[in-house]
């Protein structure tokens, strides 16, 4: 990518940023996105006020890579962060020669501020990325000293209500709490800032107060497009998942509580969200800061049968929510349908939104020319990686265009949907005759995509296998 220098943006004017940047929520768990019935205003009123990115996709729907494909700008084939430390699969690769949008930020003579929960790197916290100030999330700690019981953990990852607080004494509301002292301590502050919060939430198991943990009755929630799932002709890791996770057999009814949970907390999320908008209206910063809110990836939550995020790339885990306002650049209500890769455009977005020169080490494109109406049709298609995590490596690439979507799985069968007549991606086409055109059409496509990032998968063995139609 060129090295890009805002020039034409000066110095004085250039926006505050902030993110809020959740874990594992799903794009379809927005009421501005679609959801029949969830309730999210702030979020929808975030979407009025701004620009709603409805082709947005995480680069890979892992949490430690995400975090890192958006902190380098770059894909998790190129930085090689591939699965969560902690998992013993591979050791964690070594990014210090790497940039970051953070330390560009902090060059360009931002004040940076970062909140919550830091899963990028084991050793290293965000004052090794150019952060000036960390708070932790020492919520644990708060509760304690508030004399409130521990958050409770008897359903395990499928979530229950917590009955020791009130919503204004939840993780969330905490978390949100730390946000809005930040910003005060902001206020009236020559540098421009830049302040993350980093959030565990909606990431299972969804652990709610009330009235959050009732306000959306299990018998009124409908199953996704993707359920039920058979998983014929699909790969057996798939059934290995589901298997480990002890979900053999679940039925929808099953699934309703702990859906009904994951939206609780979702609504319980946009609360939070509204206070910062709120926050930042009132200390009348909210024209020129560009707010961001998305997500690392989505979470299955009973889509396909199965929970959490591992060796899949379904739309439940790849496509994610982004939204954005910045009264100063975007028209409110606007709308992108280009294709997005959130993580590495948003690190480009950022360089840019601050005058500074974005490295050309950075893989993604910024968005400001959609953000100012001036963007052209943008990708074509979009692409997001994976190598496994929970119980070994399993190396998956996806592409995507507005109709198909296919899935090279390295060591299993492939997969091929047809998103226009099987939106759930319930039928495997990889198979089908009167399909091999587009699955030889999509291949193609990814060897060209790998051949320019230097995917390391590609090489004297794996390139016939996708070229020559050789995969079995």
């Amino acid at each position: 990518m060129e090295t890009v220098q805002r020039e034409d943006l000066p110095v004085p004017n250039r926006p505050n940023l902030v993110l809020i940047h959740s874990d594992q929520h799903r794009f379809d768990c927005l009421g501005v996105n679609g959801h029949p019935l969830l309730k999210t205003p702030h979020f929808d009123r975030l979407a009025a006020e701004g620009m709603n990115f409805t082709h947005a996709f995480t680069p890979s729907p892992v949490c430690v890579p995400a975090r890192n494909c958006l902190l380098h700008g770059q894909w998790a084939t190129q930085h090689r962060v591939i699965t969560n430390y902690g998992s013993n699969a591979v050791p964690m690769a070594d990014t210090d020669h790497l940039p970051t949008f953070t330390q560009v930020l902090r060059d360009a003579g931002y004040f940076l501020g970062h909140l919550g929960k830091w899963h990028v790197h084991p050793e290293k916290g965000p004052e090794a990325y150019g952060f000036h100030e960390h708070v932790p999330d020492r919520y644990g700690e708060w509760r304690g000293s508030a004399g409130l019981p521990p958050l409770p953990h008897g359903n395990g990852w499928f979530g229950e209500l917590d009955p020791h607080v009130t919503p204004e004494q939840s993780r969330l509301a905490w978390s949100a709490d730390q946000v809005v002292a930040m910003l005060e301590a902001r206020q009236g502050s020559d540098p421009p800032f830049f302040v993350e919060l980093d959030l565990s939430q909606p990431h299972l198991p969804n652990v709610v107060p009330e009235p959050y943990h009732s306000l959306y009755p299990p018998d009124a929630i409908a199953p996704w497009p993707s359920f039920p799932d058979p998983l014929c002709g699909k790969p057996y890791i798939q059934a290995q998942q589901r298997r480990t996770w002890e979900l053999d057999g679940w039925t929808w009814d099953d699934w309703r509580p702990v859906v009904s949970r994951y939206l609780g907390e979702i609504s319980l999320l946009d609360a939070q969200v509204g206070r910062l908008l709120d926050c930042l209206d009132r200390l009348g910063l909210a024209d020129n800061t560009l707010f961001v809110y998305t997500t690392d990836h989505g979470d299955m939550c009973g889509g396909h049968g199965m929970i959490d995020k591992m060796y899949i790339l379904y739309e439940d885990v790849v496509r994610v929510p982004l939204l954005m306002r910045w009264p100063a650049g975007i028209r409110p209500g606007s709308v992108c349908d280009a294709f997005v890769s959130h993580g590495l455009d948003l690190a480009a977005t950022f360089c840019e939104a601050a005058g500074a020169v974005v490295p050309d080490t950075f893989s993604g494109q910024s968005l400001l020319p959609w953000m100012t109406g001036e963007g052209d049709v943008g990708r074509d298609m979009i692409v997001s990686t994976s190598e496994g995590n929970q119980f070994g490596l399993y190396s998956q690439r996806m592409v995507r265009d507005r109709r198909w979507k296919y899935v090279w799985n390295c060591t299993a069968e492939d997969e091929l949907y047809d998103l226009e007549t099987d939106p759930g991606e319930l039928r495997n086409r990889a198979t089908a005759p009167a399909c091999a055109d587009e699955l030889g059409r999509l291949r193609y496509r990814l060897v060209a995509w790998m051949e320019e990032t230097r995917d390391p998968l590609l090489n004297q063995w794996t390139r016939p296998q996708l070229l020559k139609g050789l995969k079995v």
